[in-house]
C-alpha cells in the first residue's frame, strides 16, 4: 500500500510539473468538490419525496372526509 501510494504522489508531483498540469490538478480539485456538493443536494431529495408522499396522503383522506360530509348534508329546496 505504501508504494502504491507513493507512485500516486509522485505521479501528481510530475503531473504538476507539466505545462498545464496544475491548471489541470486544479480542475480536478474542484470537480471533487462540485461532486461532493451534489451527492448532497441529491441524498436530500430522499427525504423531499418522503415528504411529498406523507403530503399526498394527507390531502387524500382530507379529500375522502370532505366528500364524505357534502354527501351527508341534505340540501332544502329552493323557495
Amino acid at each position: 500500500m505504501t508504494r502504491l501510494a507513493d507512485a500516486g504522489e509522485e505521479a501528481l508531483q510530475r503531473l504538476s510539473e507539466l505545462p498545464g498540469g496544475q491548471r489541470a490538478l486544479t480542475a480536478a480539485n474542484d470537480l471533487r468538490a462540485r461532486v461532493d456538493d451534489l451527492t448532497k443536494k441529491v441524498r436530500g431529495i430522499d427525504a423531499l419525496e418522503a415528504r411529498i408522499v406523507k403530503l399526498e396522503k394527507e390531502l387524500a383522506a382530507l379529500k375522502r372526509v370532505k366528500a364524505s360530509t357534502s354527501r351527508a348534508t341534505p340540501r332544502k329546496p329552493a323557495a
